[in-house]
């Protein structure tokens, strides 16, 4: 706050609704409360009086890596898997979600969900994959 009593024609700093930041103001008129109207130093755009606002802080983004993410999804399902009976992929075969197949390349992965006609989505150990099914 401020210790001196303003007037119109006084400097203030106050958030600017057409430039959208703190800038200096000029104040324009006056009541009981405090200024009523000001003009922005910057764009002379002339508005209500508005408090400077708080710089905001710098958001922290965590993102996870999908391999992560994968690895875990992977290793969390692994027990339930070792008693299931496992189908020999082939692109003529059709697959169900929740099955089990055994690839010649990536190994046992889990049917997680149907993409489309004629494609499923495969959770193996090394990551996802897009497969070709009946």
């Amino acid at each position: 706050m401020q210790s001196t009593t303003l007037s119109a024609g006084d400097p203030i700093e106050a958030r600017c609704t057409k430039c959208r930041k703190n800038t200096n103001h000029i104040v324009v008129a006056m009541t009981e409360a405090g200024p009523a109207k000001v003009q922005c130093n910057t764009c002379s755009g002339q508005h209500k009086y508005r408090p400077p606002t708080a710089p905001k802080k710098p958001g922290v983004r965590r993102t996870v890596d999908p391999k992560i993410a994968e690895k875990k999804e992977w290793e969390e399902l692994l027990p339930a898997m070792n008693g299931k009976q496992k189908t020999d992929y082939s692109m003529t075969t059709a697959f169900k979600v929740g099955s089990l197949m055994n690839h010649p390349v990536f190994g046992i992965g889990l049917v997680q969900s149907l993409g489309g006609p004629r494609k499923v989505s495969v959770l193996f150990e090394d990551g996802k994959k897009t497969m070709r099914c009946k």
